[in-house]
């Protein structure tokens, strides 16, 4: 079959551009196919990835593509794929379905579409998401530092986020979003790091232009701040991997995590995945890392049906 991708990688954010980057350095017959949708396009910049600390996602990603094209063995191609099955189990093949509904088969493919955020339903957080409202204070906690925050968590979690962010500053107090389980040891770990706690229901937020101003609680109280921490559980974007027979399994981030071995290998041996989709720890610099890995670990398994080279079962 003449036709078929040795790789297809579904999504060019971190994790789908630094695979290709190797499978196009490695020569290998690839197709990068986008949606242009990537997980922290609502953030300002990158916060902590070296060589590119404080970049907007959009320009990395551009230059990610930009360098993609000098490998000729690599294309890009904006789109969505929407369904997709093993159609050859002996020669091991793959069939795509692009929502153009043209059909394209590959021998190997390579989930990392990364994951949606779910930040929490309260009115006015939209426009204030990925700037000063967030998710990850190692991402953002740079830019918040010494201003007025707050962090918005329940159970076990609620004390630790809080006193994370005091790494960051002073004035740091948890929202519960109503009555709270804290029990009497994380009061008084709050208290002795100064972190205040306000147990009411949250009615929105206030912002101008991106910046938070204030919350606005259920009594009617406002609590001026100027950044909130929130929990934001992520979900995959579609049901593709699913189709593909991989199996998702909950994980520490999301309700449907990819399963994934060391090697990045799904349950069905020709589908790969790297970056959100299957991590326990959401960020660009492993997400990068991840693509690079299961890059190098398709072209082993490549190699493994051309010549017989060993390959790990």
């Amino acid at each position: 079959m003449d036709d078929v991708w040795e790789c297809v990688v579904v999504g060019a954010g971190a994790a789908g551009l630094s695979a290709a980057l190797v499978l196009g350095r490695a020569r290998r017959r690839t197709l990068v196919v986008d949606v242009g949708l990537p997980s922290n396009a609502a953030a300002a910049a990158i916060g902590g990835l070296l060589g590119h600390d404080q970049r907007p996602p959009a320009e990395l990603y551009a230059k990610g593509r930009q360098e993609l094209a000098a490998y000729p063995t690599v294309e890009y191609r904006h789109a969505e794929i929407v369904d997709g099955s093993v159609v050859d189990a002996g020669d091991q093949i793959l069939r795509l379905v692009l929502d153009s509904d043209a059909e394209i088969t590959a021998r190997r493919v390579l989930l990392a579409s990364g994951m949606q955020y779910c930040p929490p339903k309260i009115m006015g957080i939209d426009e204030l998401w990925g700037r000063t409202v967030f998710q990850c204070p190692f991402c953002h906690g740079w830019e918040m530092r010494d201003k007025r925050l707050a962090t918005l968590a329940t159970g076990e979690d609620a004390v630790h986020s809080a006193l994370m962010l005091r790494g960051w500053s002073d004035d740091v107090v948890l929202l519960t979003d109503g009555p709270s389980d804290l029990d009497a040891g994380g009061r008084r770990l709050l208290e002795a790091a100064n972190v205040g706690i306000v147990e009411r229901s949250i009615v929105r937020l206030v912002g101008h232009d991106a910046q938070l101003c204030a919350i606005v609680f259920d009594n009617g109280r406002r609590l001026e701040r100027d950044g909130l921490l929130v929990e934001a559980p992520l979900r995959q974007r579609s049901r593709l991997a699913e189709r593909l027979g991989a199996t998702c399994a909950p994980g520490p981030l999301a309700a449907d995590s990819v399963e994934v071995d060391s090697l990045h290998r799904t349950s069905v041996p020709t589908v790969f995945a790297a970056g959100d989709i299957c991590t326990e720890h959401s960020d660009v610099a492993g997400a990068i890392a991840g693509g690079a890995q299961a890059a190098m670990i398709i072209v082993q398994s490549l190699l493994a049906d051309e010549f017989g080279l060993p390959y790990p079962p």
